[in-house]
């Protein structure tokens, strides 16, 4: 495979997990609807460290120390436990008595844009699932990829986070653009659907994270 079919089938591939369900895409959609389009970009670059360090964990055997171990089951329950507590900031923000963004200037939007980035870096870390795809397809594609050295790796991993990026920016785009033709019943609406999601998926990782437990 040539650095540019590892580079383009890892585009493509990546949005197996970047259009899931899940912690990140449900993340940027409530952030976004308040904060505006920038959340998608900052929550993309917390989750792409995170995959950084995943890489760089399966190059040097991060699996053969997973394996078995109580670790994933400790990050599932930690994380969990963070996702319900952002599922109810985003609930008590759906019950504000006003949904109007608050210009900001430039410390507090660097300010906002920070927390996306590490709430996206926390939201990866928090998904066992993340774990399980870069157990299975993520390894192989660096098994494939390191055939072409630093090079192949670096190919496959710019290629899996630019479907990340492409579609993280879209969803927020959506959701930023909709603030000025939405009604705001609709926006609350939105947002109360978000966080109630994002208690589910933390409380689905908590007994996932207290199954592996009592597996180990």
């Amino acid at each position: 495979m040539s650095l540019l079919a590892v580079f383009l089938t890892a585009w493509v591939v990546g949005f197996s997990g970047a259009m899931a369900p899940g912690p990140i895409s449900t993340l940027v959609v409530g952030q976004a609807a308040r904060r505006g389009f920038w959340v998608g970009p900052a929550v993309t670059l917390g989750h792409a460290v995170a995959e950084l360090i995943m890489v760089a964990g399966l190059i040097v055997g991060l699996g053969d120390v997973l394996a078995g171990s109580r670790l994933p089951g400790l990050i599932a329950l930690v994380g969990g436990l963070f996702l319900v507590w952002m599922g109810l900031g985003t609930l008590r923000d759906a019950l504000r008595a006003n949904l109007t963004p608050v210009p900001a200037g430039k410390a507090g939007a660097s300010s906002h844009r920070w927390g996306s980035a590490w709430a996206g870096l926390a939201a990866s870390f928090s998904n066992p699932y993340w774990f399980l795809w870069w157990g299975t397809v993520g390894a192989t594609y660096i098994v494939h990829s390191s055939q072409h050295g630093a090079r192949g790796v670096a190919a496959f991993y710019s290629g899996h986070i630019l479907s990340d990026l492409s579609w993280n920016s879209l969803l927020s785009l959506l959701m930023a653009s909709g603030r000025r033709w939405l009604p705001e019943r609709a926006v609350r609406a939105f947002l109360g659907a978000a966080g109630a999601l994002l208690i589910g998926l933390g409380v689905y990782f908590v007994v996932s994270g207290i199954s592996m437990l009592r597996a180990t």
